[in-house]
């Protein structure tokens, strides 16, 4: 893991950008950098620019995880789809604060709040799996976290970008190339400043709509098809079974 962690944390280290925790400071450098601009987010796009699940079906070929984690019948990417629509749903206060224990109130959260809640719906317990990957792998994060902190680091873009990198399928980052993209990946937007679940959800062109929380109205929305949006640098599905034993958790 030594020669991977290198890699990684050298691939890292050249575009991370600062992350220290400054006592008296809650406010987390890392979540999202910067203030998120609401209306940077916000889409008027309408139902009727929603493509319908059958023709969704019928042009683009839908991957299903072959892992059921939790055993609920539901295959791990539609149950992270699922988890990510609630927590938009839920439409928690945007909040990037420091949390003693790491996890905000459930009204409350950041970018990558949506991500953990997603997979909480799979039955994994993400903070306890990055937390333990931390501590068996630091040299792979040692430029996003190089003073690791269980209460926020699993609540780090740049540490889920390193995560889901190890442990998961790397993938496009065109957004052109819509069928590549499919419901429950996760995108990560200029490596340490944004990240969302891919919706299973598509715009009559195909383009599939982002589940992300930057403190805009409409929490899943045609993104990838706005004029402007952040440079899209990660495009990872998840393979539990690339994932050692010692570092699955399960949520309890």
């Amino acid at each position: 893991m030594l020669v991977l962690g290198g890699v990684l944390a050298a691939r890292h280290l050249a575009r991370v950008l600062p992350m220290s925790l400054t006592a008296g400071v809650t406010q987390v450098a890392g979540l999202l950098a910067g203030t998120p601009d609401p209306t940077s987010a916000d889409s008027a796009a309408s139902e009727s620019d929603i493509m319908s699940t059958d023709e969704a079906n019928r042009k683009y070929s839908k991957a299903a995880s072959t892992v059921d984690f939790n055993g609920n019948g539901v295959d791990d990417y539609a149950d992270i789809v699922t988890g990510a629509r609630k927590d938009a749903e839920n439409h928690p206060a945007y909040d990037s604060d420091y949390y003693q224990g790491g996890y905000p109130p459930a009204d409350r959260g950041a970018c990558t709040d949506s991500v953990w809640r997603a997979f909480r719906e799979a039955g994994y317990d993400l903070k306890a799996m990055v937390d333990t990957d931390i501590a068996a792998d630091p040299a792979s994060y040692v430029a996003v976290a190089p003073k690791p902190d269980s209460n926020i680091d699993f609540r780090r873009t740049g540490v889920l970008d390193v995560f889901f990198a190890k442990y998961g399928q790397t993938l496009t980052t065109d957004t052109a190339d819509v069928a590549q993209w499919q419901g429950g990946d996760i995108v990560v937007f200029q490596h340490v400043k944004h990240i969302g679940v891919i919706s299973d959800k598509r715009d009559k062109n195909g383009t599939p709509y982002v589940i992300h929380n930057m403190a805009q109205k409409q929490r899943e929305n045609d993104y990838f098809s706005f004029k402007k949006h952040m440079t899209v640098t990660g495009h990872y599905r998840f393979d539990a079974s690339k994932v050692p034993q010692s570092v699955l958790k399960a949520w309890q």
